[in-house]
């Protein structure tokens, strides 16, 4: 049987009139737009995972359209979620986000950096003249001066962690607070104080220049968490999906990190990529072949999963309003969302 040239025709014009479409209804549907989000970012190694889950497309693979905006201290980047101009921060916890969170406005979901022996963390430093003057360990600290940034900062709590443990109260230590990491270092190598804590990599390169002397480590004393990934209580309450896959994505970054800088040896060439990754961010004044001894120095324990010791949050918490530097009436149901990632108790 022979097909008429009208069927032919009216086939023809069937298919293409269908072509036609799904052509336009392809046009039609708009493409689902990434959630835009804004981290707040130092340019610390701790901080790595924010730059390996920016630079590898965890945060694009979740739906996430993420901008790093960065700051210089701790307590900024707690300020600026709290007015709506950043959606996450990962940073230590400190006097001005405990206010903050007691307002209502802020929520602790997940941790990052953690003291764990056998792994770099913060190291107590003498300068050279207390040394010598016989300030040798960290009992020997009291009636000593100690630099920090701030009232309230991790550098006050860290002194606080120190006295507890060696038996005399913080107010024993002469505090000093100058502002900026970088007085803090330049105080302690004039000996204009005596003693202070900092991360590995700066340490290492203060004791290896014969700028200072290691006295301690605070990892001997505490499992402290050092810091945390904090968002918006509103995040948590109207914008679940978001935070989830925000969390998923960061810790792809931990993983990663973990995997290459707590393992530098096994493979040498991934080591050398991670470096090259962070460098972008962290000591990016410096040569690279300049930063890369810093930035493996600086290979701290990050918590898998972005898990949170709420425990030790607990600990903190209640330190901090003992010495009457965190709202009496803040509890840690008001500033912890524990239901994002694992705990560690």
């Amino acid at each position: 049987m022979k097909t008429s040239r009208f069927a032919t025709m009216t086939r023809r014009a069937l298919m293409g009139a269908i072509a036609s479409a799904a052509v336009f209804s392809a046009l039609a549907t708009p493409t689902l737009a990434a959630d835009k989000v804004t981290v707040g970012a130092l340019r610390f190694t701790s901080h790595s995972p924010t730059f390996i889950a920016y630079e590898k497309g965890y945060f694009k693979d979740e739906g996430l359209d993420v901008e790093l905006k960065f700051f210089q201290a701790a307590q900024p980047i707690a300020v600026a979620i709290a007015s709506g101009d950043i959606d996450f921060g990962v940073t230590a916890l400190s006097g001005g986000f405990y206010s903050l969170a007691d307002k209502g406005a802020l929520k602790v979901i997940g941790g990052l950096m953690a003291e764990q022996k056998g792994a770099p963390g913060n190291v107590i430093l003498a300068s050279n003249a207390a040394y010598e003057a016989g300030l040798k360990t960290p009992a020997d600290l009291k009636g000593k001066s100690w630099a920090m940034t701030q009232q309230g900062s991790s550098f006050h709590y860290m002194a606080g962690i120190i006295a507890e443990n060696n038996g005399f109260a913080v107010d024993d230590l002469k505090l000093k607070p100058l502002q900026k990491v970088g007085s803090m270092i330049g105080a302690l190598k004039s000996g204009q104080v005596d003693a202070m804590a900092i991360v590995p990599h700066i340490a290492a390169a203060l004791v290896k220049g014969g700028a200072a002397k290691e006295i301690g480590k605070i990892q001997d004393m505490s499992d402290y968490q050092v810091t945390t990934i904090f968002t918006s209580t509103k995040n948590t309450t109207d914008n679940k999906d978001v935070v989830k896959r925000f969390l998923k994505a960061y810790s792809k970054g931990i993983a990663d990190y973990q995997a290459v800088m707590r393992n530098q040896d096994k493979d040498p060439a991934a080591t050398e990529a991670m470096v090259d990754l962070i460098h972008k961010y962290v000591y990016t004044s410096r040569p690279l072949e300049k930063a890369a001894p810093s930035i493996k120095a600086g290979a701290v324990h990050l918590n898998e999963g972005a898990a949170l010791n709420v425990a030790d949050v607990e600990r903190q918490l209640n330190w901090f309003k003992a010495n009457k530097l965190a709202p009496a009436t803040l509890t840690l149901d008001k500033m912890v969302d524990a239901s994002f990632v694992q705990t560690i108790k």
